[in-house]
């Protein structure tokens, strides 16, 4: 039996979505009305009407919102016309957006008469941009507090045949950490201005913690004079603790400074801690005495120690004093703060070449060691820029977005706040339940940004109920598949403000497609390249699909990237990126690893890895590392494949690990799988689990004997649909 349609709706099926009887007549009398303005109207006009008229607020129960939602789309078909929109730019709204006024200023100029409005000539624009990077770049670099000590000879020098990339911003020499820190006439920053807010886990009903512009200045200053009293210029300084507001101090202080930031993840367990530090020869490493989440104290320095660093600088999780007993040549954070005088508030940033290395961040490949991807002064200019263009981050906005400056997405955020001149609103604990919530609504969060595993807890446990989140403009969500169902529930918080979705990669320092609030949105769905990005969708043979045509492929960059990586510091780049990918109009194509389906309606839906990485909890790992610890958590193995599905419906990527045993051995999948759960949490990272085990005969191979994972990935994908239907 089919779904009803909105006009079949009755109150017996509002009373079952979670109306009380008199709430369902009287929301049906409501649903009603709006519904006589949109008599024979295509499905799509229908919801937009409703979510304009707010006939859904955001303390109805969920039930509610599934059943309009799903009835007004009941049937609309995806296959002739692509994903069903929920979100639908308006012309008034566009024009206020960073993008769209940016577009309204040299639209005219740079397309002539084809130039119409933000929405209707955004793909001539986006297009525009790729042709022309260097009048694009020109421009945005205006909406961003960076400041040149020399200026750029030029935008891009494509003149070194060797860098498939090209030069950007030759000859220029800045330091990235001081444009963050420096008042400007615009974007509007001055000392008075709100740097950061925050507020500590458990201090629920307290005030939110305010950070100005210039106490932000005059504390990375402090750290950046100890910094240099210990340390020389170009050194690698590792940090492994949350994202609070100290973390974000020491990471300006160290990039003032002219030393190099180490990213390392708070989660990570004491080998991958060591591989890191090993790969980037870190001096010494900024961590905590212990990590706070949920009410409970879990062990952190202890952890770092095992990795064994040369030097440890230990900050304490709460109060003034460490609760812990340091190694010898270990120093806790108020003694490294008392090591040099502060008489002088004054102070000479190191002043580098845009692309000197700032920052060293690690992505999983398929091998063992992780990739180390350097970020130069380059990398905080891209990812600002696409946050300013795509979530229209401005002055005013006070963004949240729950992360580790061991991720990529630390930085992204960091640098687009300073840089724009927004808030940065951090919250120093869980972001799993209410707490965080209600620091969302106490800090007036604007933009708040999430995974979709939390999405999916926060709507399960209902622990923001109550909760007003009216003042988000737009929601973001990024490292993982999204859910439907889930993104419905998120959205209908702020009355169906936009979910933008983002895709991109440490090596990419920016996402390379994203929603857009220039474009109609549909649920866990894509719509635009970000600008000046071109990528083409590559068949199995490597041969490019129509741009036009609805298709699933690999994605291959087009290399002209600013801010793109040129190099790694312990792999081959151009094996790793470019080696066996296609020419494509006279450019070797960049490898991105994405597999894609371009939908009818020209939407975009990421579908997992070409190769064997996986994304586990919005964290990429390669199959190969898994498989390592797996082979030898017990005895009957013989060998291991992992593997990742995602859920119908989308949502978060599941372990299964694929299983041969040794002959004349016998073990029961159940075990196993609690085996190989403890194994990955120990050795590689504790918040990673095995859904499954499937214990079958043998891998199928190619005739090299090459594990074919996608084989075994195709089986369960088969099997979830057959489930699914039944």
């Amino acid at each position: 039996m089919g779904r009803k349609s909105i006009s079949e709706v009755g109150v017996e099926d509002l009373v079952q979505a979670g109306l009380t009887t008199e709430e369902a007549t009287g929301f049906q009398r409501v649903l009603k009305d709006s519904l006589s303005c949109t008599k024979g109207s295509d499905p799509s006009e229908v919801w937009r009407h409703l979510v304009a008229r707010r006939v859904l607020k955001p303390w109805h129960p969920h039930g509610l919102h599934q059943l309009v939602y799903y009835s007004v789309y009941a049937h609309w078909d995806v296959s002739s016309k692509g994903p069903p929109p929920y979100w639908f730019p308006s012309l008034y709204h566009s024009k206020d957006t960073n993008l769209g006024r940016l577009m309204e200023k040299h639209g005219p100029s740079l397309l002539g008469p084809l130039y119409k409005d933000p929405i209707t000539s955004y793909s001539l624009f986006q297009k525009f941009s790729v042709e022309h990077p260097e009048v694009y770049w020109s421009i945005a670099l205006k909406e961003l507090s960076v400041s040149f000590q020399e200026e750029p000879k030029c935008i891009l020098d494509k003149s070194d045949k060797s860098k498939h990339g090209g030069s950007w911003l030759p000859g220029a020499v800045l330091n990235i950490a001081e444009c963050c820190l420096l008042p400007t006439s615009y974007p509007r920053k001055d000392d008075d201005s709100l740097a950061i807010v925050w507020r500590d886990e458990g201090s629920d009903d307290s005030s939110v913690n305010l950070i100005t512009l210039k106490q932000l200045r005059e504390q990375v200053i402090s750290v950046a004079k100890s910094l240099d009293a210990m340390f020389s210029k170009g050194d690698a300084i590792a940090m492994d603790m949350p994202m609070t507001a100290n973390a974000v101090i020491i990471y300006l202080a160290i990039i003032l400074s002219g030393l190099v930031v180490v990213s390392i993840a708070d989660s990570f367990a004491p080998k991958e801690i060591a591989s890191r530090l090993h790969v980037s020869q870190a001096k010494a490493i900024f961590t905590q005495d212990f990590i706070l989440r949920g009410g409970r104290k879990f062990p952190l320095y202890s952890r770092v120690v095992e990795a064994a660093p040369d030097r440890v600088i230990v900050l304490p999780a709460t109060g003034s004093n460490i609760g812990i007993q340091l190694r010898e040549q270990d120093m806790s954070w108020g003694d490294f703060l008392s090591s040099v005088g502060t008489r002088s508030r004054k102070y000479s940033p190191c002043y580098q070449p845009v692309d000197s290395l700032i920052n060293i961040l690690f992505s999983s490949g398929t091998t063992g060691e992780p990739k180390a991807i350097p970020w130069t002064h380059l990398s905080p200019i891209r990812c600002s820029s696409d946050f300013w263009a795509y979530m229209d981050i401005k002055v005013g906005d006070v963004v949240c977005w729950p992360t580790n400056l061991g991720w990529a997405l630390g930085p992204f955020i960091l640098f687009t706040c300073f840089l724009s001149g927004a808030v940065l609103a951090l919250y120093h604990g869980s972001p799993l339940g209410r707490g965080f919530g209600k620091f969302v609504q106490d800090a007036s969060v604007t933009k708040l940004g999430t995974v979709p595993s939390l999405v999916k807890t926060w709507k399960n446990t209902q622990c923001m109920k109550g909760l007003d989140w009216t003042k988000i403009k737009s929601f973001a969500s990024t490292g993982e598949t999204s859910n439907v169902d889930d993104d419905l529930w998120l959205s209908s918080q702020a009355y169906y403000k936009p979910v933008i979705e983002c895709c991109g990669g440490t090596e990419l320092a920016s996402s390379y497609i994203q929603g857009s609030l220039l474009q109609p949105q549909a649920f866990g769905a894509f719509n635009t390249a970000t600008m000046t990005t071109s990528f083409v969708i590559i068949d199995e043979h490597g041969n490019p699909y129509p741009d036009d045509q609805a298709c699933t492929g690999e994605v291959g960059l087009i290399p002209l990237y600013l801010g793109a990586s040129d190099r790694l510091l312990n792999a081959d780049h151009e094996e790793v990126y470019f080696k066996g990918m296609p020419l494509y109009k006279g450019m070797r194509l960049r490898r991105h690893g994405d597999i894609i389906n371009r939908t009818v309606g020209g939407y975009f839906i990421v579908q997992g890895r070409a190769d064997d990485t996986m994304n586990l909890g919005g964290i990429k790992t390669s199959s190969f590392e898994l498989e390592r610890v797996c082979d030898r958590a017990d005895d009957s193995i013989l060998e291991t494949a992992a593997v990742s599905v995602s859920p119908i419906g989308g949502g978060p990527e599941q372990l299964v690990m694929f299983v041969v045993l040794k002959n004349g051995y016998d073990a029961e999948a159940e075990s196993l799988r609690t085996k190989f759960s403890k194994a990955i949490q120990s050795n590689l990272n504790p918040l990673f689990k095995v859904s499954a085990v499937k214990i079958v005969h043998e891998f199928p191979r190619t005739m090299s004997n090459k594990l074919l994972r996608r084989v075994l990935r195709d089986q369960l994908n088969r099997k979830i649909s057959i489930q699914s239907k039944i």
